[in-house]
């Protein structure tokens, strides 16, 4: 089926996670969609206003569709976790903040100590079109043109992601509409190949938050009326917009294996392409562009097409794309295809709607759950099949009920499409990962005590992360599938050790589940514990840095623990200012100040930057109506001199 070269530059996927409208993590994901759940709703005020813009059928400055795809806790964010100031995280793009924090849960999921990463050539690629926020900006007037703005550009998505996690390999941002993350995914796949990248996280990030391009293809006519995306139906009509974060971790095969990583797919291969000219229009979409694409794609992966098991389609409920979609797979993927086994075509725009730059990204993460957990969900809305698909020649099923995977003498084969309005059509060709050959079961005594450490950087998020670890490993919790040895070894090689910290010592699941529980005492030690467990939890505890790996025989197996429990508050601009009674100097050590200080403090070692010194003049600005000069902002060098230099100004102007 592919060769000793294709399995040479495979990829693996060692790491994913979400943020999608109904589900804030893979496993409520994989769950919305074998419940065969729609999680679109109602257009929410706090995007727009929808009432004013609502009408039967599309009209000037009219939407004509109130339902779309919404994420949860659009504006909250762990700032403090970041390094970020309340101001500089009011003022950043929730793109940039939801993306941070999902592309850290990637990395735990995958097992990944980003603190071990920084410095290393990984790769950020990042797919995404909106810059809603800081257009949303620019209409408050010229006042609103400040310095601060050039962080949300949109090419800085992925640098803010490279930045905070000091990652020093390619960081782009690729915009080709609604193919972008999938062709993030084909860029990142291309980097490792060639050894640009030693590990890349490719990721779509798409935040609807104005309802200017709503109103646009409403007009156009690809939105539903009722907000239904109805692919492959006979009644489809478009789609509903909506939100979506994706994150994939992505690491070559062969190093993956070597380093002991859990493989939760396989890339083989993938392709782009444009349509070029063959069609009339360049907005129209091309059947021989895609027809192209998904050769190209399936020669990469030295994968026989006709072998495929599922596709997730680009299947946005179009009338006149889905039709043309499904003959471009039914001709190439359906040539040779035995008429028992027809491939198998569904779209998680049915349940969540089409996330635009980010929908490829989440049709990728649902098929990588498909070939993980050997399902295939029901695509949503379709009660008759579209008579533009001629269904008897084609052998094409949209699955209508969850579908075991069939069992073959291979690893499930799947692929996913993206198509973009910029003529871009992309695919990705996944196999299912190997399962590792049968060994006997090698778990130690049930009397072995293993140490599981945990840490958080503020007290309050390490109290959570305990709770959430008492649920794990207690009676029916997730943590009974997997050993005792496995979850202590991933919580203590394969996770960053923060600054507050506990530790506890146990023989089984709940003896450490007991130990963790606000009774317990943290730093809890059984009777007859070895003295390297004694030594290495007392080192822990006192904040020194432990080998871990000495208390295994040998490398444990990456099991799923819970995440990190993000401590976020809402950050919105406008939100949190000052009140009159506040001096400017503690406005800006309030807003900006990354660390604790006192009078003697310098500024620069806290945090005050020069974009905070030209945040501190608009401020004094406003309050005394005075004209500011530069330069002495630029001469203030403390915390005290501050002080005395804003409480003269403030003085002066009253």
């Amino acid at each position: 089926m592919y060769g000793a070269n294709a399995e040479a530059r495979s990829v693996a996927v060692v790491g994913m996670a979400c943020r999608l409208p109904g589900a804030r993590d893979i496993d409520e994901f994989w769950q919305l969609l074998c419940d065969r759940a729609d999680a679109t709703a109602e257009s929410s005020p706090d995007r727009y206003d929808a009432d004013f813009l609502d009408a039967p059928k599309p009209e000037p400055g009219a939407m004509g569709s109130r339902r779309a795809g919404y994420v949860d806790g659009l504006a909250d964010f762990d700032a403090e976790f970041f390094g970020m100031s309340s101001s500089d995280a009011a003022e950043l793009d929730p793109q940039q903040r939801l993306l941070l924090m999902t592309a850290w849960d990637a990395l735990e999921e995958a097992g990944l100590r980003p603190d071990l990463l920084a410095g290393s050539r990984t790769g950020v690629f990042v797919g995404a079109t909106r810059a809603d926020f800081v257009e949303r900006a620019f209409r408050h007037g010229p006042q609103a043109m400040t310095a601060v703005q050039y962080l949300n550009f949109r090419s800085v998505i992925p640098a803010q992601v490279s930045y905070a996690f000091d990652f020093r390999g390619p960081s782009m941002l690729i915009d080709t509409a609604c193919a972008s993350s999938l062709y993030a995914v084909h860029s990142a796949v291309q980097s490792l190949r060639v050894r640009e990248s030693s590990l890349a996280l490719a990721a779509g990030v798409n935040l609807v938050l104005r309802p200017d391009e709503g109103i646009m293809m409403g007009h156009a006519g690809t939105l539903s009326p009722d907000g239904r995306s109805r692919f492959g139906d006979a009644r489809a009509d478009g789609h509903a917009p909506s939100d979506g974060v994706g994150v994939v971790v992505l690491k070559r095969l062969a190093d993956a294996i070597a380093d002991g990583d859990r493989v939760h797919a396989v890339i083989a291969g993938s392709a782009v392409g444009t349509d070029g000219r063959t069609t009339d229009q360049i907005l129209n979409p091309s059947l021989t562009g895609q027809l192209d694409v998904l050769r190209w794609a399936y020669e990469d992966a030295g994968v026989d097409p006709s072998e495929v098991d599922y596709v997730e389609a680009h299947g946005t409920g179009s009338p006149l794309l889905d039709p043309l979609e499904l003959r471009a797979l039914g001709e190439v993927l359906g040539k040779g295809r035995p008429d028992h086994r027809p491939l198998l075509v569904g779209s998680a725009k049915s349940n969540i709607g089409h996330a635009e730059a980010a929908g490829g990204m989440a049709g990728l993460i649902k098929t990588v759950l498909c070939l993980r957990n050997g399902q295939i969900p029901a695509s949503l809305h379709v009660d008759e099949p579209t008579p533009e698909v001629d269904w008897k020649r084609l052998p094409v099923r949209i699955p209508v009920d969850l579908h075991d995977l069939p069992s073959l003498d291979r690893p499930a084969l799947a692929g996913v499409s993206s198509q973009g309005v910029s003529a871009l059509n992309a695919h990705v060709v996944l196999r299912q990962a190997d399962r590792p050959l049968a060994q006997p079961p090698q778990e130690p005594a049930s009397d072995t005590p293993y140490v599981l450490a945990l840490s958080a950087r503020s007290p309050e998020a390490l109290l959570d992360l305990a709770a959430a670890y008492v649920t794990y490993l207690g009676a029916g919790g997730q943590g009974a599938a997997h050993s005792l040895r496995d979850i202590c070894y991933s919580a203590t090689v394969r996770r960053t050790h923060h600054t507050h910290r506990l530790a506890v010592v146990g023989a089984g699941h709940e003896e450490l589940a007991a130990a963790l529980a606000p009774e317990g005492a943290p730093g809890h030690e059984p009777t007859g514990v070895p003295a390297p467990l004694v030594t290495a939890t007392e080192h822990y505890l006192a904040g020194k840095e432990v080998h871990w790996e000495a208390l295994f025989d040998e490398p444990g197996t990456v099991v799923p623990l819970p995440r990190y429990p993000w401590q976020t508050r809402r950050y919105w601009p406008g939100e949190d200012r000052a009140t009159g009674t506040e001096s400017a100097a503690d406005w800006l050590l309030r807003e900006h100040a990354r660390t604790d200080f006192d009078d003697a403090s310098r500024l620069a070692d806290i945090g005050i930057d020069s974009l905070a010194r030209l945040q501190l003049i608009v401020e004094l600005s406003r309050q005394t109506g005075l004209e500011i000069d530069p330069e002495e902002v630029g001469r203030l060098g403390t915390v005290g001199e501050l002080r005395l230099w804003t409480d003269s100004l403030e003085a002066g102007a009253r």
